[in-house]
């Protein structure tokens, strides 16, 4: 009776302790299991993945499950045959970018393995340009803001091309390039172009892309102030003026008016240039008022100066004026006719030699006419060149006006001036300088003529106070002569007092006249 009470008693105290060493089993034999999860941290979106769990040196059979982040059980694989990793396919989508974890069962015995983070990548697609401002047109000096966009994609990398050339560093001083951004400040004409982008990832070794078609930026030039003028056309009874209105610098279009008077009398919008051509009444010889041209465009209006609508016909005296170049040496190098008339708007010129017409220009309006070699027009040709002076330039020139919009009006003529080379012009600096003079150059001749001057002087003053203490000195010497004689011997005294200061005064003109020929 005592003995069975006894293993009553010792049986439940048995069952903790083994309880405890079927734990300690259990925990022994979970520690042994080590599971290691490998497979690829990023993958396209649509590709197909491999997570291979393995759990090294376990004993048979085990059991592979691969769990999501959250713990969901996705997928379980048995290894009957010992060492095989269990590779779980997946196929890619977005609910898929997480981490993963494997856990392995052997024997009774669990073990977890190491994360996986899996990174889903959304390839580029339907990549496209946008800027700020759109469209892409911008005036110099202003901003402009490029950004490459895909309706799809993530984990992208930009490169940007400009006329269809890569980007790069060294294009950065033009360029800020940020992100999927491209920022150009300050805008010149060398930013316009056509600019594209693409937008790309990368896999492993796998590169996936999308291109944009290409956009035209547009820098636009500020306008610069419009200049004006006018001529005649139709000449007869009613003759018409032709004014032209332009810009030499900006960006069509513009509108371009013109005003009478600050009226507007008409108005062009410039689409492919900067000109624009107005027909106006005129009335010879009479002020029909004051003309201007007005330009605007979106951010400008600009006015040019104004210019008086007066048709002045030719006449009044014609005059030609000869100036010689000179070398720094001194040396003649070409001369200069220019044919000056006192009134007329619009002068035509002709010029003669030796009472021969000069050929006429092939074009009136060239600046410089080459033909025949030995002279050349320029300036409308109202100024004639000799760019050398020798016999054959030599003679009589002569120049004649008339109104060049009537071809049967009078021609008004000048004086003949004749143009000759001589030792003096070949070898001497003219009076007046000429165009080749420089300024440090003409300050020398005066100083030059100053000092000789100023010498000239000195030597006639220091001539008549010679010639006055000489005149002085002989006096002194006849008061002498007068002291010791008397006045009985007075007419002797001047007698020979006379005789005596004719030859002194001969001498001293001799001496007068050598001085100035010395001078």
């Amino acid at each position: 009776m005592r003995s069975t009470v006894m293993k009553s008693v010792q049986t439940p105290n048995l069952l903790p302790i083994l309880a405890l060493a079927s734990f300690f089993i259990r925990l022994g034999g979970s520690i042994s299991i080590r599971p290691v999860l490998t497979g690829p941290v990023m993958a396209y979106l649509g590709s197909r993945v491999a997570l291979r769990c393995i759990a090294p040196d376990s004993s048979l059979p085990v059991t592979y499950e691969l769990m999501g982040g959250d713990g969901v059980l996705m997928a379980t694989v048995a290894d009957l045959k010992g060492e095989q990793p269990a590779s779980f396919y997946l196929k890619v989508t977005v609910a898929l970018e997480g981490s993963y974890r494997c856990r392995a069962t052997t024997g009774g015995s669990t073990a977890v393995s190491n994360s996986i983070k899996l990174i889903v990548v959304t390839p580029a697609s339907n990549t496209r340009v946008t800027s700020e401002p759109y469209p892409p047109v911008a005036y110099e000096g202003s901003c402009i803001e490029l950004s490459c966009s895909a309706t799809k994609g993530s984990h992208l990398s930009y490169t940007w091309f400009f006329n269809r050339k890569e980007v790069t560093s060294s294009t950065s001083p033009l360029f800020h390039h940020t992100g999927n951004k491209l920022v150009m400040g300050k805008v010149t004409p060398e930013h316009a172009g056509y600019y594209s982008c693409v937008a790309w990832s990368t896999v492993q070794d796998t590169r996936r892309f999308s291109s944009s078609f290409e956009v035209k930026v547009t820098v636009k030039v500020y306008v610069s102030k419009p200049r004006i003028s006018f001529s005649i056309s139709n000449p007869g009874a009613s003759p018409s003026g032709n004014v032209t209105c332009w810009s030499t610098r900006g960006s069509p279009p513009v509108n371009i008016s013109l005003l009478l008077d600050d009226k507007e009398v008409g108005s062009v919008t410039a689409t492919e240039s900067l000109a624009a051509w107005f027909s106006v009444a005129v009335v010879l010889g009479l002020d029909m008022g004051t003309l201007r041209c007005r330009v605007n465009t979106e951010v400008q209006k600009l006015m040019s100066e104004p210019l008086t609508l007066e048709v002045v016909p030719v006449g009044g005296d014609v005059k030609v004026e000869v100036e010689y170049l000179y070398r720094a040496d001194s040396k003649l190098t070409a001369a200069r006719l220019s044919c000056g008339v006192s009134r007329g708007t619009f002068p035509e010129y002709s010029w003669l030699l030796n009472d021969s017409v000069l050929p006429p220009e092939t074009h009136r309006d060239s600046h410089i006419q080459p033909d025949p070699p030995h002279y050349a027009l320029t300036d409308h040709r109202r100024i004639l060149v000799l760019p050398k002076v020798g016999p054959e330039e030599s003679g009589y020139y002569r120049c004649k006006a008339r109104d060049s919009y009537n071809d049967s009006g009078y021609w008004v003529e000048s004086e003949a001036v004749q143009v000759q080379v001589t030792d003096r012009i070949l070898n001497c600096m003219p009076e007046a300088t000429s165009s080749t003079e420089t300024p440090s150059k003409v300050f020398m001749n005066t100083i030059e003529i100053l000092t000789i001057a100023f010498c000239c002087f000195h030597f006639v003053t220091l001539a008549v106070a010679l010639g006055c203490i000489y005149k002085m000195f002989d006096q002194n010497q006849d008061h002498d002569q007068d002291a010791i004689i008397g006045f009985d011997t007075l007419p002797l005294s001047a007698s020979t007092s006379s005789e005596q200061d004719e030859p002194l005064s001969r001498d001293l003109v001799v001496q007068n006249q050598t001085v100035d020929t010395t001078i």
